[in-house]
């Protein structure tokens, strides 16, 4: 049987969807990047406290901090945003957080595939042929 979704799941859902939305349309500040995804929302049981994961797409390391700053400044008129969008009675504190699972991600890509590249051209000078790459087979659609 499916978990069933608890109040804290719901709020922490509905809050990420609006915060989302509020940073792209509300937070007027020109120092703030505009490219902010709101990755996840962690509400506590008693839904007194949220921590709210950003990521900043194509800013650099240096300048998040000046950006997580600028957005805990405003956290007080976001909760009165959220507040005003959402039907609960207790809207929780917020607090903002760096979410750096994407910029892991991509690290580790790009791991992989400079060891792919250089397995391959280990491969080459050995005098073995190279890695085939599968091909997609179109005709499985018709």
């Amino acid at each position: 049987m499916a978990k069933e979704f608890t109040r804290v799941d719901r709020l922490s859902q509905q809050m990420q969807q609006e915060i989302a939305v509020i940073l792209q349309r509300e937070i007027k500040d020109p120092r703030l990047h505009n490219m902010i995804t709101v990755s996840d929302v962690d509400v506590s049981r008693d839904l007194s406290h949220a921590k709210i994961f950003v990521t900043f797409l194509g800013l650099e390391a240096d300048k998040v901090k000046a950006n997580l700053d600028i957005l805990n400044d405003a956290c007080g008129y976001v909760r009165s945003l959220i507040a005003k969008r959402i039907q609960a009675r207790i809207v929780p504190t917020i607090r903002f957080y760096f979410d750096q699972s994407l910029d892991q991600g991509i690290h580790m890509a790009n791991l992989v595939e400079q060891v792919r590249r250089e397995d391959e051209k280990r491969r080459i000078d050995a005098g073995q042929e190279p890695e085939r790459k599968p091909k997609v087979d179109q005709d499985e659609d018709e």
